[in-house]
């Protein structure tokens, strides 16, 4: 059973840092690529960040450029974001999502990726 479990959401002050984690079992971590996506209130769940777990590639979006870090821990079948900088529009929920089944290259659009955790709250207060 696939499961993919975040941690790491809490509330900062604007200027803050926060470091989520995504913990995947059940499935090859090593197969494609896994997302990192947020979700804030009234608004359309959007991609920040991706990376190919096979090689490492990383990609962020725009709006988190220069603040946000993906990474991987092969060894524990993790992925991290590190945000730094925090605004205070990037609170949402954010959740981790996974890429299984094609090689194909993955992007920001939520049904490109297979399987999703529950999601973690981070609140970024002014």
């Amino acid at each position: 059973q696939v499961q993919l479990a975040e941690s790491g959401g809490g509330s900062v002050q604007a200027g803050g840092s926060l470091t989520l984690s995504c913990a995947a079992s059940g499935y090859d971590f090593r197969s494609n690529c896994m997302g990192w996506f947020r979700q804030a209130p009234g608004k359309e769940r959007e991609g920040v960040a991706l990376i190919y777990t096979y090689n490492g590639v990383t990609s962020v979006a725009d709006s988190v450029k220069d603040r946000f870090t993906i990474s991987r821990d092969d060894v524990k079948n993790t992925v991290h974001l590190q945000m730094n900088s925090l605004k205070p529009e990037d609170t949402g929920k954010y959740y981790c999502a996974a890429r299984t089944g094609t090689w194909s290259p993955c992007g920001f659009k939520t049904y490109e990726y297979t399987y999703w955790g529950q999601g973690t709250q981070v609140s970024v207060s002014t």
